[in-house]
């Protein structure tokens, strides 16, 4: 059915041109997917500045565009995209959200740790959380699996100022991660972890630019099934590298991740 507000095409006639009140202005928020109807190219906002606003498309491929009027589409309706509002000055805030230690210097390092699965889970928890870790004086180390989970906290020996704290990929009821988990019984460790089969998933698709991660046939690795579905090639490393980028605060991380994080920061520092 032809739309009664832009005809048959929304790119024929004066489209840029229309009748006033009808074009929205919308913020270039992080995350926002948007078109460029001249050139066809269409991603998700990275960057907006004087000089204009930076689209990423699916591929990691990156252009600059002028804020014009009626310069781009959105869900096929044109819009005007400007800069977004400069949010009221207050106590500076980590990327956890937190508020910022100005001049920090870390403390030197307790004794107890947290523990993630592998490097991604850490360096996205280095991202995110670093600022306060640092403040607390907890250092986060990964183990590459938590296979031997029972025997990395028997040789870590925790007790009551040796705390440990575990996050786990995939912790859900029934799963391989949950059946470890549960051999792990000392009050000084706590093992929790996220839903997410990999860290990657933590991450909120219109962070990265995505509609959703892409579901893996059973059998297939993960990663490598999502690379395949997304045609972003076959570089896990890159990718990695891709997604970490889009990362700016904890507001691009799924809530489910976000909890469980708080949650051994807070058991690992309590006094």
């Amino acid at each position: 059915m032809p739309s009664k507000d832009y005809g048959n095409d929304v790119l024929s006639g004066d489209w840029r041109r229309p009748r006033k009140g009808q074009i929205p202005e919308i913020p270039a928020e992080p995350g926002l997917v948007a078109e460029d109807p001249d050139s066809g190219f269409c991603g998700a906002v990275v960057g907006c500045d004087k000089f204009g606003v930076t689209l990423e498309d699916r591929f990691g491929k990156r252009r600059v565009f002028p804020l014009t009027k009626s310069g781009f589409l959105i869900d096929g309706r044109p819009v005007t995209l400007v800069r977004p509002s400069a949010a009221p000055r207050g106590p500076a805030r980590s990327a956890s959200g937190s508020i910022a230690v100005q001049g920090l210097r870390a403390k030197v390092a307790k004794e107890s740790r947290i523990y993630v699965e592998g490097l991604h889970d850490a360096e996205l928890v280095e991202k995110v959380w670093g600022h306060d870790l640092r403040v607390e004086g907890v250092v986060v180390e990964y183990l590459e699996g938590v296979d031997d989970l029972p025997a990395i906290v028997e040789e870590f020996a925790p007790d009551e100022g040796r705390r440990l704290g575990v996050l786990v990929d995939h912790l859900v009821e029934g799963s391989k991660e949950s059946r470890i988990a549960a051999r792990v019984s000392s009050p000084h460790v706590l093992v929790t972890g996220h839903p997410f089969i990999d860290i990657w998933e933590a991450v909120k698709p219109a962070s990265v630019g995505i509609r959703a991660w892409p579901r893996v046939p059973r059998g297939v690795p993960w990663k490598e099934g999502v690379l395949a579905e997304l045609g972003w090639g076959d570089d896990v490393g890159a990718s990695w590298k891709r997604i970490l980028r889009s990362v700016n605060a904890y507001t691009d991380l799924e809530p489910a991740l976000l909890g469980r994080v708080e949650e051994l920061i807070d058991f690992v520092t309590a006094p």
